[in-house]
Formats: C-alpha cells, sequence, structure tokens
C-alpha cells in the first residue's frame, strides 16, 4: 500500500519536474534545486544572473556573487507555485573580513497534500510530500575584477515515508570591470551525490549543470542586459513529446523535421536564456525575461501565447527593496513571485 501511494507521488513529481525542466527533467533527483530563488532571477528569465551590485537575493544561485557589501542583508522570497504547489527561501549574508564573506540559506518546497489510496482506489487518509535545502555560500574578491565562490548544500527529502539525503556543491568564479559595467560569470552546479537513497541502494545523479552568464549596463541607457547560456556540459536539448505526430499533441514538442539550419539553431538557443533591466530613477527598475527551450517545450501549436516570456519589477521603499515577477510557463497558469531584501545594520541607531 505504502509502495502505491509512492509510486503515485513520485509520478506527480516527476511530471511536474518533466513540465519545468523538460531539457533534463527525469534523469535526476532533487529537482527542486533549481527553482528560481529570487523574483528578480524569474523576471530575467528564471535561471541565474551574473550581476554584481551586491544583490543578496542573486548569491543562491551564484556564489561568486557573494561580497562584503552584503554583511547582514538579509533576503526572504516567497512562490506561489502551480495548484497547492509553493516554495520559498531565506538568506542571511555575514562578512568575516580576509577570510571572505558567507551567505547562509534555506530552501523548502511543499508539494501539499495527497490522497493515500490502496491498490483498489479506497482513501484511507492523506499525507504530505515536501523537501529542504541548506546551503553555506562563500565568497571572497581575489583583486579589483575577479571573484570566487562556493556553495555546500544539505539537502533532505520527505514523500511520504520515503525520505531521502545528500549533499552537492556549486563552484563558480566572476570577472567584472566596474568601467565598462561588465559582467562574466562561470558555475558548475549542484556536484553530489544522494548518501541516503529514497528505496534501496538506487542512487539517483543530480540535477549537475555548467552555466555561462554575460551581463553589461549600457554607458549611454538606464538599461541592463543579461544572456544566460545553460547546460553546457550537454549539446542536445531537445524533447520529443512521446506519441506526438507531425502537428503535434497540443502539448510540448512536435516531431516536425527541420533544415539543417533551422535545427541547429534551434539547438543553439535552446542554451539561451535572455533579460532585460530599464533603470528609471535610483528606486524603480522593469525587467523582462525570455527563455526559449522553456517556450518551445511548454507552448501550445494553437494558442502559443507569451510561455516563455517573464517580466517583473524592483522598488526601493525606505529601508527595503521590493522585487516582484510573474513567468509564464504554460497556459494553465503563471507562479508569482515576490522577494524582499534589507540590510538589517540600517535599522540600528548609529552612534
Amino acid at each position: 500500500m505504502k509502495k502505491l501511494s509512492f509510486v503515485l507521488l513520485s509520478s506527480f513529481i516527476l511530471s511536474l519536474n518533466m513540465s519545468i525542466f523538460a531539457q533534463t527533467g527525469g534523469n535526476s533527483t532533487y529537482e527542486f534545486l533549481n527553482l528560481s530563488n529570487s523574483a528578480r532571477i524569474a523576471s530575467m528569465g528564471g535561471n541565474f544572473l551574473a550581476i554584481r551590485d551586491h544583490d543578496i537575493a542573486l548569491a543562491v544561485a551564484n556564489p561568486s556573487l557573494i561580497s562584503s557589501e552584503m554583511h547582514n542583508n538579509l533576503g526572504l522570497s516567497f512562490v506561489d507555485y502551480f495548484d497547492d504547489v509553493s516554495y520559498g527561501f531565506v538568506t542571511y549574508g555575514r562578512d568575516f573580513g580576509r577570510i571572505g564573506t558567507y551567505a547562509a540559506s534555506l530552501q523548502f518546497i511543499d508539494y501539499g497534500r495527497f490522497k493515500w489510496a490502496d491498490e483498489t482506489g479506497q482513501v484511507l487518509g492523506e499525507f504530505n510530500a515536501n523537501e529542504l535545502a541548506f546551503t553555506l555560500g562563500w565568497g571572497r574578491s581575489l583583486d579589483s575584477n575577479f571573484s570566487i565562490g562556493a556553495n555546500f548544500k544539505m539537502i533532505y527529502s520527505a514523500l511520504e515515508s520515503y525520505n531521502s539525503f545528500g549533499v552537492a556543491v556549486d563552484v563558480a568564479g566572476s570577472y567584472h570591470n566596474p568601467e565598462t559595467r561588465f559582467t562574466a560569470s562561470l558555475i558548475a552546479r549542484n556536484i553530489g551525490y544522494q548518501i541516503v537513497s529514497y528505496y534501496g541502494s538506487n542512487h539517483e545523479p543530480l540535477p549537475f549543470e555548467i552555466q555561462l552568464g554575460l551581463s553589461k549596463r549600457l554607458q549611454h541607457m538606464p538599461f541592463r542586459y543579461s544572456i544566460v547560456f545553460t547546460n553546457l556540459q550537454k549539446w542536445d536539448l531537445t524533447y520529443s513529446e512521446p506519441g506526438a505526430g507531425t502537428n503535434g499533441n497540443g502539448f510540448g514538442e512536435s516531431s516536425n523535421e527541420q533544415s539543417d539550419v533551422a535545427d541547429f539553431a534551434d539547438k543553439v538557443m535552446r542554451h539561451v536564456v535572455l533579460g532585460g533591466e530599464f533603470f528609471i530613477g535610483n528606486n524603480l527598475s522593469l525587467r523582462l525575461g525570455y527563455n526559449y527551450q522553456r517556450r518551445q517545450e511548454l507552448k501550445v501549436d494553437t494558442r502559443v501565447s507569451t510561455v516563455g516570456f517573464s517580466w517583473g519589477f524592483g522598488i526601493r521603499v525606505s529601508k527595503f527593496h521590493f522585487s516582484y515577477a510573474r513567468s509564464t510557463y504554460h497556459l494553465v497558469g503563471s507562479p508569482n513571485y515576490i522577494t524582499i531584501t534589507t540590510n538589517l545594520g540600517d535599522f540600528y541607531k548609529k552612534k
């Protein structure tokens, strides 16, 4: 009976991961580690950002951005995901001088409640499913241009009565030129191992990925663009929906044949996430993002709509910085992202 409930739950979570991470979904566990931890990231494509402006909300996804300016900074994020699923982050930064700056984060995802039924379909109760990850990040500047960073993650997953525990690390390096306002970051994410498997000795791989991010704020225009290259460890990210005909099945990708040039361009673009940030004064910014891979996999051919696009804004009010984003995954809905950051030191009375 418990095995059946676990199979049903695993099928649900697998389908959720396949919808959002279809390029690698189904091949690894702990896919919740790839969820956007910041409304700013979500609004600009939903991956990670190579922007060095001391935003602690970016530190979890890119530890090489952790800097001494994040000392005493606190970041809170909450996402109203699909159906009853929700997740969030809490991040706090602390500088320790020569040894570098640390950022501690707690990530959670709650999949909601499920009905517990036996093989005959008789409902016998309910159960919960959730996952947690504690991340300790470290960052340090090597000189005025280069910085490095790393994350150490402890991961716990509880799906009904089945539990799993794993560890992972991220390693990253960034180059930042303050004169040209250009930043580049290279990161290897989720290098780790599932120490305790859900069942037996079936240890599943983690969602390892190599990413490259670029950003530049223009000199004579209040605008910054961002380009992120994802899954550099794998060339072909195309996915064919099982059973799809020549016209597609209304969900996912179809099996239409393309010319060699179009096929090459399609494979290249599946690695590219584009984002832009337009600044209105010092306290307001408008953001827009486009994820080609997400659009190709989750669009409905008869009604493409804005799948793959995301937007949001950031506004500073007194000692707080609020960010909001809305990202279109599919016609069934668009998650809402909310992030609040502040420096706790600003609340202390200076003597």
